[in-house]
């Protein structure tokens, strides 16, 4: 299998509402233009946790271990996302 590392954005719900973040993560080529994520290793720029914000503000925080745990098994359009290797 070929594993890459890729960087996508995707939203979050804050109490503001909905908010857009940067995701790194590792991924496994299904196809030519596909990949699945198996491992988030970055949102925001910061390792996942509890306790995230946006902005560092309480009104733009979210659950950055749920997002996460989301986001693995998600299957994502190579032409949507950065190839980082």
């Amino acid at each position: 299998m070929n594993t890459i590392k890729i960087k996508y954005s995707t939203s979050v719900f804050t109490p503001a509402g909905w908010r857009s973040v940067w995701v790194r993560a590792n991924a496994v080529m299904v196809s030519a233009k596909m990949a699945e994520v198996t491992e988030v290793s970055k949102i925001g720029g910061e390792d996942p946790v509890r306790s995230m914000s946006v902005s560092g503000s309480r009104r733009q925080a979210f659950d950055g271990l749920s997002i996460s745990q989301r986001e693995v098994g998600a299957k994502k359009r190579l032409s949507a996302c950065l190839i980082l290797a």
